[in-house]
């Protein structure tokens, strides 16, 4: 069934008398009340798509919660269940069959209502609902699932005219419930039906408060706007006077960010040291690298006992001479094709020796110069340590390195937990519990590094993961960045990826893997060999610039009371101040704008005051009058 026009969905929840007051649970009472039968389902579930897609309404807030716990009673489904019908198995098993062979059930525990698959042969027996999916619709989803007993990963699945699409996973337990939380986007509309799988067909499967919510893209985008506001600016007044303490009406105030505050970067390699045009390239953009291979085992130590740091001691002063920050990578790799060439062929009690040795030597070296190392780098996929150390080998690394560094973040490292909604061994809540184990196991101050090397990025399920792992509470960062596909995509998808991070409230940096070579980068440049943009290079120049890179200059003239207004990315900005028709200008340094609560301050600069927003604190504040030769330092006066 094609989707219908405003008219006919209009005309039939007339039908249904929907232009009433909905109740405490939306809409979906009225819509199972006596006028059930005056329409189809499929009508009805066009009319759910088209009310929950913002009808009569501004668009509908994206919700970022998420819950790693497992919970005595499921919550409220999210957004009242979106296109899903009879979302909280209120009206029995209306709207939900079985998919398969399973046998279908519904049941009451301690008053909640829920539905179970049981009697199952195949993974894929499960419950079942029909809906229509729009390719030009992006879907968030959710459930709430438990299994009769173990602890047993269980997948939410949609089958499409175009094939299968996985939405997202948990390991569900049983005796409590656990929330899947996961999204997708299709490539053709038409109709789909929703299930759940598990390979161990030994289990039922419960399921509860489920949701599917579709947004157009506009909507998606107008998330991004929301949470900038929230999560990286700040509004700011400035208040213009003169000596008298009078308002300076039709001033002129130039504001201009001196470096970008949220940490954006891309990673280097020792090709940096001895290029200028590199350098320059560089330096100019970024704020944050990672070094590709200069500080990792195979590099320092190629064989053993002979150590050599010389070009990440090289890499680490360039950084620190030109204010870049430096993550530490990575300490040790879990696969074992990665390893120095000496390591595989060590006995037990050698290696852990010589791993004690490498995170010694590595961390005390650098302690306090990095801003995070990555420990064990992707042991969700690979356990090169553990099969020669044990099952406790990564955790114990950790224990050390907290040691060694207690005041940096520890971060784990992983691929396609974000990339990938089909990978099972890194999906959100397998790395909420490897976490959890090394945390156990006295291993702490950890962090969450997402490597995100994507082929074609499926939005909604990047955004529910990060959602999913930042219920954690830990700091996450989007460490390896880089898009593999056809070069008139690369640039798009890659613009995407960026904008999804950048705009979520539980990302803390971003660091790309393009790192230049002169035969070619990993698998995304940014530059070709003369440093001049690639598309993706015009990608992040663009995105630097809308971020508060770049010195962008935001200019405007005050009211008549002396104030001017304005939304600012959190940073330290340069503020130039010119008086209506004179021909001097102020300019005053080190303006900080920050995400904490501050109160109002004034300060006098000379014939102009300027009122902005900052710190408790003292102040040095330098003033150069335009064609001076000098600079005048006034101390600061605070009005109260």
């Amino acid at each position: 069934m094609a989707p219908l026009t405003k008219e006919e969905i209009t005309t039939a929840m007339q039908q249904l008398g929907a232009f009433k007051a909905p109740g405490p649970d939306g809409f979906h009472g009225i819509f199972y009340k006596e006028n059930w039968s005056a329409i189809s389902k499929e009508i009805f579930q066009e009319i759910q798509l088209f009310f929950n897609s913002g009808f009569g309404a501004n668009a509908l807030k994206y919700d970022y919660t998420a819950s790693v716990e497992c919970l005595p009673f499921p919550h409220k489904p999210q957004y009242n269940g979106g296109i899903i019908k009879n979302p909280e198995l209120n009206f029995g098993l209306r709207a939900w069959s079985a998919f398969g062979n399973a046998k279908v059930e519904h049941r009451v525990s301690n008053g909640n209502k829920f539905i179970v698959a049981h009697s199952r042969n195949e993974s894929h027996d499960s419950i079942s609902q029909k809906i229509y999916l729009n390719k030009d619709k992006l879907y968030t989803f959710s459930a709430w699932v438990q299994v009769s007993e173990g602890k047993i990963p269980v997948k939410a699945a949609f089958k499409t005219i175009s094939g299968f699409k996985h939405a997202g996973a948990v390991i569900a337990e049983s005796n409590c419930w656990s929330m899947i939380k996961g999204g997708l986007t299709v490539d053709e509309s038409g109709p789909a039906e929703l299930y759940f799988e598990s390979k161990n067909t030994s289990v039922e499967i419960w399921v509860d408060s489920i949701s599917l919510q579709p947004f157009t893209t506009e909507e998606w985008r107008s998330h991004h706007e929301q949470s900038i506001e929230e999560k990286h600016k700040r509004k700011v007044r400035i208040h213009v006077m003169d000596k008298q303490d009078k308002p300076v009406a039709n001033a002129t105030i130039s504001i201009v960010q001196k470096k970008l505050s949220f940490p954006f970067g891309s990673a280097t390699n020792k090709n940096i040291l001895t290029n200028a045009a590199y350098q320059n390239w560089f330096t100019s953009r970024f704020t944050v690298t990672t070094f590709e291979d200069e500080m990792k085992w195979y590099t320092t130590e190629p064989s053993q006992g002979r150590e050599d740091y010389s070009a990440a001691d090289a890499m680490l002063n360039f950084a620190r001479q030109h204010g870049i920050s430096v993550r530490g990578h990575n300490v040790l790799w879990d696969d074992p094709k990665y390893q120095p060439s000496w390591v595989p062929s060590l006995s037990a009690s050698q290696l852990s020796k010589a791993v004690a040795n490498r995170i010694m030597s590595i961390m005390k070296r650098y302690k306090g110069q990095v801003i995070g190392w990555d420990v064990v780098n992707e042991n969700l996929h690979f356990s090169f340590f553990e099969s020669k150390l044990g099952s406790q080998a990564s955790a114990n690394a950790y224990k050390t390195a907290k040691y060694m560094d207690p005041s940096t973040t520890l971060f784990l490292n992983e691929y396609n937990t974000i990339e990938d909604s089909r990978d099972w061994a890194t999906s959100p809540t397998a790395y909420a519990k490897k976490v959890r184990y090394i945390q156990s196991l006295g291993g702490g101050n950890l962090g969450i590094g997402l490597e995100s090397h994507f082929n074609v990025p499926d939005l909604p399920y990047m955004r529910s993961a990060i959602d999913t792992l930042g219920a954690l509470g830990l700091p996450m960062w989007l460490t390896e960045v880089d898009v593999q596909s056809g070069p008139n995509q690369k640039a798009m998808y890659l613009e995407q990826v960026l904008r999804e991070a950048h705009a979520h409230p539980k990302i803390n940096g971003i660091v790309m893997w393009t790192a230049w070579k002169l035969e070619g980068c990993y698998r995304m440049c940014l530059t070709d060999n003369n440093f001049r943009n690639l598309p993706t290079g015009d990608v992040v120049d663009k995105l630097l610039k809308e971020w508060g890179g770049g010195r962008q200059e935001l200019s405007g003239m005050t009211s008549p009371n002396g104030t001017l207004e304005a939304s600012l990315f959190h940073g330290d900005y340069q503020v130039t101040v010119t008086q209506p028709g004179a021909n001097n200008s102020y300019v005053v340094q080190s303006l900080e704008v920050a995400p904490a609560e501050t109160s109002p301050h004034r300060f006098i600069l000379h014939d102009v005051a300027l009122e902005a927003l900052l710190f408790h604190g003292d102040y040095r504040v330098t003033v150069t009058q335009p064609g001076a030769n000098s600079e005048y330092v006034k101390a600061l006066r605070w009005l109260q």
